[in-house]
Order: structure tokens, then C-alpha cells, then sequence
């Protein structure tokens, strides 16, 4: 007889991570084990310092609070509602409870027992970093690598995940989806006719869209030309039989390594890479061949010998599937920026170069082309618009003029070139071509400190964008003299400091009342949640100010910011570590979103989120709202937020 209430529990639960990735059997006994809890509101489930319970709990239907204790009272870390997870503590660490937990409405909650729920995290490692993030989400504490460590080493199972430094490797493997296939009754001479006719060299030989064999020109010249078999014979006799079968996400290393192994030419894509499921694609090594132009060195080289603005927008496609790749694989995103960012700067340096052939004449004086904002910080992955400058050596004043008219007219060029790769005009006009954003050494030391010593809403905006700048192109002896400029003029200015912590208290944590997003209220992207503006823009202001009060140069990535603040801070180290985690999980979200739309993944459609990426995002807030209240107190901002 079947146990409709655990049927029940499954069917909500499936619907729900980490139980979505539960086989049906896994998913049942689980289920039929789970003990269904009814609370009243304002109930509490467990308290700080209670010895763990022997389960921890999904919520059905309801609220539940997470409250920590600070100066004596409990404030709620975290809220969760239908199909959260909490209660962790005794699955990852065996230790009390240091957390409150208490129902914000009337709730029924599941008890997922300990005893039948850890042999499946000990198996399924997707399983267990989901329950090491929901655990990191409840404590505020994302980098949980002590409780990982205790979820899986302990056990002897070693999690350790081998980074290859060749990333190419690592992308998925591409393959001819619109496969030719024969039966293994036709004859020879048909099958032929057939390779002849849609201009192919190879044939898979199917029974019921299963494949049983492959057929290519070079066996027919083996086997039929030499006179080894009449033409009419049927191909069974010809074809290569078994077949060597992959599922769809097989890398580019994994076929190399297959064609080697097995020493054959081509392999079958099957919907469960067995040779008893549908056939669903095919890779030759051919197809191998020509995927390696998306190879970062070979991208590298292809850009340094592009001798015009159509074949740099050929190869900034292929950058575009290559960051699709990586995405796909989830490569670390400190190596996806490296690598992106390194062509991308290639690209911008092309442009350049092309640009500076059409000049009627070599430059005047030195010069340096800087790029800004989130290029500059090395964090530009999807196609947004431009943000660029241009410092040339200083001159006399009666040559100034033709000078800059030089330099506006070599920003026009480049401008124009980036623009055809995919890259918009500034709407506002941040570029090169401008002649505010074109100046010398001098004229920009003078702007800068104008910024720095009236420190205005607008001159705090353009502080957030030029701070952020970067050579791509030129004479670095300028940009070094300016960098120095800068912290120069800053020092110990605490006024401009609280100016641009004032500005990262601008947009509050994105987390607006109970268990609601803060989204847009009208315009074209109403009931949409503005990702760079609520959550990227406050993290990436934070670790500007906080970098620039500690006198660091050179550095302008916000990840590798507050990785630096973690080591001149150490009493802050775990949020700021926190801050270089959520800075790299916001732009990896942004960029999979953008890809996903073919946008720049600003705007996001809460309802298309699946509640693990909901959970994840819940997450950055946090740290999002711990170092605004950092910087609140640090420049003593108490009438914001």
C-alpha cells in the first residue's frame, strides 16, 4: 500500500533544492521518514546554545526568523519562508545551536532526519555544497570552508576540485546536432551516394534511433574500393561497430582524450552517453579541429594580426562563446576575468593601433588611453557601454589646442571601432572623444583635485568612474604620475572620504520587507530588479573608499580590493572576505543572466529565479548590508540608511 503522505512531502520537496537532484528512490525515503511539525506563530523552534536536534527543517508552509544575539538582544539575520532550508548546525558540525529560531507566522515545517539524510550528502557532492551554502546563508558566513571540511573529510571522501590552467580544455565540446544516418540493411553503394550528396565523410548507422555503427570514406576505400566487399553489400559489413558514445556535455579534453584512447575519428553524442540511448549528436575530430579557434592563445594571436575592424568583431564573437563556455563549466570567475579581461584589453589595444595607422600623422606627445569603470577594473565581461579617456604629456600652452584636436580626432576613430565590436556609446558622454575626458597631465591633476576638494553629489558620480582607471594603450608614466596625484590629494582628507562612503549608503540593502525584493516601480524594466544599481554598485563603491583610505595603488578590482583589506584589516578579515566572495558572485550572476537574455544581465526577472539562485542572491545582501553598516560607523554617517 503506498504512503500517500510521503508521496506528498516528495512531490513538494522535488520542487525544492537540494531534493530536486534526489533520484525518485532517494526522494521517497527521505519522505517517508520526515516528520511533519505544526507551530503556532512566535514559537520557537530551537534557541542559541540548545543542544542540535536530530533533524533539520524545511518550511511547507509559514515564516521562520534566524536570530542572532548582539549587545543582549536578537536581531533576525535571516528570513525563510517556503521551501528554505535551516537548522544545519547538527548535520555540518555537531555542535549546539549558536542561532535562534523562531516561527514570524503560523508554520508547519518538515524534520528531515540526520540519520537518513547525511549518507546522501557523504554521495552526492552537489548535494552537500548546496547544504554548505544554505549553512553559510543562516550563519553570514560564505566562506565555510571549516564546515566543509567537516562535512565531507572527516569521512575520508576528499572534495578537492583540481583547477586545470588550461581553461580551454574545460570548455564543452561542440557538436553537429542534424546527424545523417543509414540503417544497417542499406547497401553500400546508397550510402555513398548519400555521403556524395550532402558533402560529408562520415555516416552513423542507427536501429530506432539507437547507434549501432559509423560508416566514413575512409572505411569505403578500405573495404570496397580494394575489392574486400561488393558495393551492394549492406553497410553492417562496412561499419565500424560498437560506436564510442558521450553525453552532450563531454569538454573539448575529454573527446581529445576519447579519439586517442579508442584511436577513432568520431564520436556519438547520446541523450545518457550510452550506446543504448537516442542518438542526439556527433563530433569529429574534425569539428575538434576547428573549435580550437576558441582557444584563449589562439584568440590572442588571431587579434595581434587583425588587420581590420570586421575581422576583430569575428574574434570578439568567439570571446562571446568562449565566456559561454566557461560559464557553462562554472570556471572560477577569477579565471574566466583574468582571461576575458586580457583579450578584451588586446581587443581595445587593436582598435587603437588600427586607428592610429589612419592617422595622417605619429602623435604629437606621449600619451595613454585609460580605460574606466568596470573595464578599468577588470570586471567588464558582457558588452555594456563605453567608459574612456585619453592623458597626453604636458605642452605649451600655444600647442595645446592642436594637440587635443589630434587626440579627438584618434578618440573618434577608436570610439567608432569599438563601437562595430558591440560596445555602445556612452550615453552620457564618458568617452575619449570628448574633449572634457581628453586633457593633458596637468589639466587632469586640476580636475581631479577640484573633485577631491569640493567633493559634490556630481563630482562624487565622476570620482566612482575615473578613480576606476586602467591603461590599455600608451606611455604608463602618465597614468603612474596621476595615480600618485590622487593619493596625494586624498591622504587624510576624512571630509571626501565620508563624502564617498555617504555615496555607498545610496541604494540600502536590496532586501526590502519581509521576504520582498526591492524592484523598480515604474519605467520599462517595472516589477524588475536592478542588479548593478541595488547590489553591484554598493559593493564595488564600498571597496573603492575603503582601498583608497588605506593609500593601496594599483589595485582595482573590487574581489582583489577587499582581499587586500582582509590582510591590512584583520580584525575585518572574514567580511571583507565575504565582500571579495559576493563582488565575484554578483558579476558571475550578472554575466550568466546577461548571456542567458543577450543583455548586459542588469535587470533581472525575480519570477524566472530558481529558489537556490534567490538563496545565493539573499546571500551578497547580507554582506552587502554588513559593510555599508562598516562604513556607516567608520565615517560616522548615522543619518543614512
Amino acid at each position: 500500500m503506498k504512503n500517500t503522505i510521503a508521496l506528498r512531502i516528495a512531490d513538494f520537496l522535488k520542487n525544492h533544492p537540494p531534493f530536486d537532484v534526489l533520484s525518485k528512490e532517494q526522494l521517497l525515503e527521505v519522505s517517508s521518514r520526515v516528520q511533519v511539525l505544526y507551530f503556532e506563530k512566535n514559537k520557537v523552534i530551537f534557541n542559541e546554545n540548545d543542544e542540535g536536534h536530530n533533524q533539520f527543517y524545511v518550511v511547507h508552509k509559514g515564516a521562520v526568523a534566524l536570530q542572532k544575539r548582539k549587545n543582549g538582544d536578537f536581531i533576525t539575520i535571516d528570513n525563510c519562508d517556503e521551501g528554505d532550508i535551516f537548522g544545519l548546525r547538527p548535520l555540518i558540525a555537531r555542535e549546539n545551536y549558536v542561532i535562534k529560531a523562531v516561527t514570524r507566522e503560523e508554520s508547519i515545517l518538515y524534520g528531515i532526519p540526520l540519520d537518513v539524510f547525511d549518507p546522501i550528502v557523504k554521495k552526492n557532492l552537489k548535494v552537500g555544497n548546496f547544504i554548505i551554502e544554505s549553512f553559510a546563508s543562516n550563519t553570514e558566513n560564505p566562506y565555510s570552508e571549516e564546515h566543509r571540511k567537516k562535512l565531507y573529510t572527516e569521512n575520508g571522501i576528499d572534495v578537492a576540485i583540481s583547477s586545470s590552467t588550461d581553461l580551454y580544455d574545460l570548455q564543452p565540446a561542440r557538436y553537429v546536432k542534424n546527424v545523417i544516418t543509414c540503417t544497417r540493411d542499406d547497401k553500400t553503394r546508397d550510402v555513398a551516394l548519400l555521403m556524395r550528396e550532402k558533402n560529408i565523410g562520415s555516416v552513423v548507422v542507427t536501429e530506432g534511433d539507437i547507434p549501432v555503427g559509423i560508416v566514413t570514406d575512409r572505411d569505403l576505400k578500405n573495404k570496397v574500393v580494394t575489392g574486400d566487399y561488393p558495393i551492394d553489400t549492406p553497410i553492417s559489413n562496412i561499419m565500424t561497430s560498437p560506436v564510442i558514445c558521450y553525453p552532450k556535455n563531454i569538454t573539448i579534453a575529454q573527446a581529445q582524450i576519447a579519439m586517442m584512447k579508442y584511436k577513432i575519428g568520431h564520436l556519438c553524442i547520446t541523450k545518457d552517453g550510452t550506446p543504448k540511448s537516442r542518438l542526439v549528436g556527433f563530433i569529429s575530430e574534425h569539428d575538434i579541429t576547428v573549435s580550437q579557434g576558441n582557444n584563449p592563445s589562439v584568440l590572442m594571436k588571431a587579434i595581434k594580426r587583425a588587420s581590420r575592424t570586421k575581422h576583430l568583431k569575428r574574434i570578439h564573437e568567439k570571446i562571446m562563446i568562449l565566456l559561454q563556455g566557461y560559464i557553462r563549466q562554472d570556471i572560477p570567475l577569477t579565471h574566466i576575468s583574468r582571461i576575458i579581461t586580457e583579450l578584451n584589453d588586446a581587443t581595445i589595444k587593436r582598435c587603437i593601433e588600427l586607428s592610429l595607422k589612419k592617422m595622417p600623422e605619429s602623435p604629437p606627445v606621449k600619451f595613454a588611453w585609460l580605460s574606466l569603470g568596470s573595464q578599468g577594473r577588470k570586471e567588464q565581461l558582457l558588452h555594456t557601454d563605453q567608459d574612456n579617456a585619453i592623458v597626453f604629456e604636458n605642452a605649451p600652452a600655444d600647442k595645446l589646442e592642436e594637440i587635443k584636436t589630434y587626440f579627438l580626432a584618434l578618440a573618434k576613430k577608436v570610439t567608432k571601432r569599438l563601437n562595430t565590436l558591440g560596445y555602445e556609446y556612452c550615453p552620457a558622454d564618458m568617452m575619449a572623444s570628448n574633449p572634457r575626458w581628453c586633457l593633458s597631465l596637468d589639466e587632469w591633476k586640476t580636475q581631479f583635485t577640484q573633485w577631491i576638494a569640493e567633493p559634490g553629489e556630481d563630482e562624487i558620480l565622476l570620482c566612482s568612474i575615473f578613480f576606476d582607471f586602467d591603461i590599455s594603450y600608451g606611455d604608463s608614466t602618465l597614468t603612474d604620475d596621476l595615480s600618485r596625484h590622487i593619493f596625494e590629494k586624498t591622504g587624510q582628507n576624512t571630509y571626501f572620504f565620508a563624502m564617498l562612503g555617504k555615496s555607498v549608503l545610496q541604494n540600502p540593502s536590496p532586501l526590502g520587507f519581509f521576504r520582498q525584493f526591492l524592484v523598480e516601480q515604474n519605467g520599462e524594466y517595472k516589477d524588475f530588479f536592478d542588479l548593478k544599481k541595488r547590489a553591484i554598485t554598493p559593493i564595488t563603491d564600498a571597496g573603492r573608499v575603503l582601498i583608497l583610505s588605506h593609500q593601496v595603488p594599483h589595485i582595482n578590482n573590487t574581489a582583489e580590493r577587499f582581499e587586500k583589506l582582509a590582510e591590512l584589516e584583520p580584525e575585518n578579515k572574514q567580511l571583507y572576505l565575504s565582500c571579495s566572495y559576493t563582488s565575484k558572485a554578483l558579476s558571475k550572476f550578472r554575466t550568466k543572466h546577461g548571456l542567458m537574455h543577450n543583455d548586459s544581465g542588469r535587470y533581472i526577472e525575480l519570477s524566472a529565479l530558481s529558489k537556490e539562485e534567490k538563496m545565493k542572491l539573499k546571500r551578497c545582501f547580507k554582506t552587502i548590508r554588513e559593510i555599508q553598516e562598516l562604513i556607516k560607523m567608520r565615517y560616522k554617517l548615522t543619518s543614512f540608511i
